[in-house]
């Protein structure tokens, strides 16, 4: 066992656990759940059959990660965040396997208390302030903030608001990462790191 797991932990035969994983007390790790390496599950967390965890995926405590999460490298699930994975949940009606999936893109960082509705895919490095509803997908680098969240802002890749200028240029006040924004025929906008 080339991971670490708190004596209360229940890891399940068929959880596939990456090397150099931390799993705190009372989490469940189910069958079938994959946890890419040095990954860090905090108190209190399930995460379910069918769950994929990238590299280096933070999970605070009480997070429940149900069928159909995805989530990529570098990911921050906060406290208490939530995922769903019925859109239309009937205790007597059984939807077992009529999961939507929802991905969560690398680096991408999830406030608490936050809960994302699923179907709806996080942006590599978006970030959803805490207590947000996500109803919709999430552009990378977008930042979200309300219920139902809307977007007011964009963050770089170490977690810094970005300020454009006139010209579409940002620079990461951490990082100094260069960033350009774009706006396509649709009027939709996309950040992309230029250096």
């Amino acid at each position: 066992m080339d991971y670490q797991a708190h004596e209360t932990a229940a890891i399940d035969e068929g959880a596939q656990i990456g090397s150099g994983c931390k799993i705190w007390h009372f989490s469940h790790i189910m069958p079938g759940a994959v946890l890419g390496e040095k990954c860090n599950i905090g108190q209190n967390v399930v995460v379910s059959p069918g769950v994929v965890l990238g590299k280096n995926v933070k999970v605070q405590n009480n997070v429940s990660i149900y069928e159909g999460v995805t989530c990529e490298d570098d990911v921050f699930l906060g406290p208490s965040c939530v995922f769903t994975n019925v859109t239309n949940p009937r205790s007597a009606v059984v939807r077992r396997g009529k999961y939507a999936s929802t991905r969560v893109g690398k680096g991408a960082t999830i406030g608490a208390n936050a809960t994302i509705v699923c179907g709806n895919d996080i942006g590599a490095f978006a970030f959803i302030g805490a207590g947000a509803v996500i109803t919709k997908a999430v552009p990378p680098h977008a930042l979200l903030v309300g219920n139902p969240a809307r977007q007011i802002g964009w963050m770089s890749e170490f977690g810094q608001r970005l300020h454009f200028d006139d010209n579409g240029h940002a620079v990461c006040t951490e990082s100094q990462q260069e960033y350009t924004l774009t706006t396509s025929a649709k009027d939709t906008r996309a950040v992309h790191r230029i250096k």
